[in-house]
């Protein structure tokens, strides 16, 4: 029988530290808070309010049932060697082994999730993709990246909104706008906003060379209601409509009501063209015009550029925050916590995990070192 002593003081020690930072006994009492008020017969009288009762009642009981289940699974497997060391049955190692696994990997979640410090890191995303320098090559790559983050968002069980995508002409797309719907989207794409550079042999290259790409993502949270934040006057506004037509039509759905909406101050330009209408794509354009110049208005206030926006760079050399290389060698870097992976086919595939908790790793060493 193997001794998982030393295991399972070190799981101990993990789930303690979960209930203290997930702050478990606190999360408790505002359950039954907002339980309290969830049951009450006028609550949906205010749909918002309503709306932000039912999200934090949701939110709280998820960090609990999570804890929760971490630490029976390690009351399970403690007692489970106990009785094996008491009866000497070697039989129940097999399941202590699989117990402590499912512990480790439900740990390893909640101690990721615990890296988000960020104000609203928890919130939706909205995410604009761009080609930068490469020509054909940067378009589609621009949409090997839309790829990659539509299949890491499934993965992750998030909803996806792709709401504007333009053709690239002879290959890919030039940009695409999306919005990802999840606990904590912005807090793991925050990640990904910067230029992301490949370099391959280019399948649009008849002499088989070696070509670099690149391509810009930038992501700022999004607010299902910023009503009381900002104020969009009409008069400083250009709506344009026309015919959406998305990449091989592989991206969204064509029709005649597509919607451009220029913020004429600001410049701030958002476009939606997958809702069934005309009103409905501007309703929705004008949502996420809302919630980026409520980012900007935050920005602004606060002096978090490079904390909520990014840094704002040229998409071409010099300027990447990885690097995707398919030829002579097979490895994505990211360029700020140094992690290396030799798999890049992997992580256009959607596999991004790794990259995002070394990026909140690195980022939350940076903050205590400030």
């Amino acid at each position: 029988m193997q001794d998982f002593t030393d295991v399972l003081v070190e799981l101990e020690r993990r789930v303690d530290e979960a209930e203290s930072y997930l702050r478990i006994g606190q999360s408790r009492e505002e359950a039954t808070q907002l339980e309290s008020k969830a049951s009450s017969p006028g609550l949906w009288d205010n749909q918002e309010e309503a709306r932000k009762v039912t999200s934090q009642l949701a939110t709280l009981k998820d960090d609990i049932e999570h804890w929760e289940r971490v630490r029976r699974e390690v009351d399970d497997a403690s007692a489970l060697f106990e009785l094996a060391r008491e009866e000497d049955d070697d039989s129940l190692e097999s399941e202590i082994t699989l117990l402590i696994e499912s512990v480790v990997g439900r740990l390893d979640e909640i101690e990721l999730y615990a890296l988000f410090s960020g104000e609203h890191d928890e919130n939706d995303a909205v995410c604009e993709l761009h080609s930068g320098a490469g020509g054909t090559d940067a378009c589609d790559w621009a949409e090997m990246l839309l790829r990659m983050y539509l299949r890491w968002a499934e993965g992750k069980g998030f909803d996806v909104e792709l709401h504007e995508a333009t053709d690239g002409g002879e290959a890919g797309i030039s940009s695409a706008t999306f919005l990802v719907k999840g606990r904590f989207a912005f807090g793991f794409l925050q990640a990904e906003r910067g230029v992301h550079r490949l370099v391959r042999i280019s399948p649009f290259d008849s002499n088989a060379r070696r070509h670099t790409a690149f391509a810009s993502l930038s992501v700022v949270p999004f607010f299902e209601d910023v009503s009381d934040e900002v104020i969009i006057d009409d008069k400083e506004l250009r709506i344009d409509t026309y015919r959406s037509s998305g990449a091989g039509g592989q991206h969204v759905n064509v029709t005649d009501s597509a919607v451009r909406i220029t913020h004429l101050p600001t410049g701030v330009v958002v476009a939606c063209q997958n809702e069934r209408s005309q009103h409905q794509n501007k309703d929705r354009a004008m949502q996420m015009l809302a919630a980026k110049l409520a980012h900007r208005q935050r920005i602004e206030r606060k002096e978090e550029m490079n904390a909520l926006a990014g840094e704002q760079r040229e998409v071409a050399w010099g300027s990447q925050i990885r690097s995707y290389v398919l030829h002579p060698y097979q490895q994505v870097k990211d360029l700020r916590s140094n992690l290396e992976l030799g798999n890049p086919e992997s992580v256009l595939d959607g596999n991004l995990d790794p990259l995002m908790e070394a990026f909140l790793q690195w980022q939350r060493s940076k903050k205590a070192d400030s």
